[in-house]
């Protein structure tokens, strides 16, 4: 098997990740010490939601963050029936690119071949880096001021957060605080015993989620919760793990494992049932951080203490903000589909879709930001 993901140009990189000097230099550290143990395993041809022809060049195509893939595989469903049903034939169809697969595609007729993006960095860039292309990017995390373009559009629709997760009937409690969680990914606490004299005397594996030779967006807003909004470097115990909300990796089934788990992933899977091969738990449950629970489980939703918490984040999609506006066809059909009035906002399956794929509908759905450049 190959032992890294193929090579592609994208912001997410080492070189580019939100954290500051010390937390790139503790992840390609971190990185190199797990590459004996670890390997990606990159599926060959299409993943099984790509689309299964190439979009029409007229048509709306993204590629970007895996937290919300699942979810725009079933959109992109959901809105394409939606027009049909509606005697629509020549409007332009939502499309959405997955994060597995080859390691490239052709995103649309006409379009060249393009690196297949993983993340929000890497399909924030390919937007970018392209014209007609493409013409969003899953994102799951904030604007950038000072850093992304302020030609860019981050379109808002639903709010997600990130807890950590261990496995069952394993060595971890059911509850940390922040403080804790600091000191284990830190290593200033390697030992069960230290963080509470109770539990067994074993040593703690955190690991972080990383595609390739970066971080994923869930390893990010982790580290970033648990730091105060600015992410701590990760100390030299802690591990990585080729995927990136699933515990189907064999390094996660060990009694003393933790790893940080985007929720609403952990309520699509466990839920709702949204799994497929090793996207999926696993032997791993999702715990509590100091006191609050992670997951409602009669809404079967993110636990209220969890959002408007420094724990959670939103969920957008990246546009070009000269396209968002243009009154031309262009323009038209990305409001039809993102804008606050348009369907993904509006309409009642769209909207139970967002929910049983475990996000928190926000009141600003369709709220757009531009980063200040």
């Amino acid at each position: 098997m190959p032992a890294a993901a193929p090579a592609e140009p994208t912001a997410e990189t080492l070189t580019d990740t939100e954290g500051p000097p010390s937390m790139r230099k503790a992840f390609a550290r971190l990185t190199a010490s797990t590459a004996l143990a670890t390997s990606f395993v990159m599926v060959g041809g299409l993943a099984a939601a790509d689309p299964v022809v190439p979009p029409r060049a007229e048509d709306i195509v993204g590629l970007g963050a895996d937290i919300t893939a699942p979810l725009f595989n079933r959109l992109s469903t959901d809105y394409n029936a939606f027009l049909a049903a509606s005697g629509d034939s020549t409007s332009p169809r939502l499309y959405s690119w997955d994060t597995k697969g080859g390691p490239s595609i052709v995103p649309k007729a006409g379009a060249g071949a393009l690196p297949r993006s993983i993340g929000s960095n890497a399909g924030i860039l390919a937007l970018e880096n392209t014209t007609t292309e493409l013409d969003f990017a899953r994102s799951a995390r904030p604007a950038a001021n000072g850093s992304d373009r302020n030609t860019d559009t981050f379109v808002t629709f639903a709010k997600d957060a990130v807890s950590w997760a261990a496995k069952a009937g394993g060595h971890a409690p059911a509850d940390l605080t922040t403080a804790q969680l600091k000191d284990i990914y830190t290593c200033y606490k390697t030992n069960w015993r230290q963080i509470d004299p109770t539990l067994p005397d074993a040593t703690i594996k955190p690991f972080l989620p990383r595609w390739g030779n970066h971080l994923s967006d869930t390893g990010e807003r982790f580290l970033k919760a648990i730091g105060g909004a600015v992410a701590i470097p990760p100390g030299a115990c802690v591990g990585t793990v080729d995927t990136e909300n699933a515990g189907t990796d064999p390094l996660l089934n060990n009694d003393d494992a933790v790893v940080p788990y985007a929720l609403s992933r952990y309520i699509s899977q466990t839920y709702f049932g949204h799994t497929s091969g090793a996207d999926a738990p696993g032997p791993l449950t999702v715990r509590s951080i100091g006191g609050k629970q992670p997951v409602d489980v009669v809404e079967k939703a993110i636990g209220a203490g969890f959002l408007n918490s420094p724990y959670e984040f939103r969920v957008s999609n990246v546009v070009r903000d000269e396209q968002w506006r243009a009154a031309d066809a262009r323009g038209a059909a990305l409001r039809a589909v993102f804008a606050m009035d348009g369907w993904l906002c509006t309409d009642p399956v769209a909207r139970a879709t967002v929910k049983s794929h475990g996000f928190t509908p926000t009141p600003g759905c369709g709220s757009a930001i531009n980063p200040v450049g």
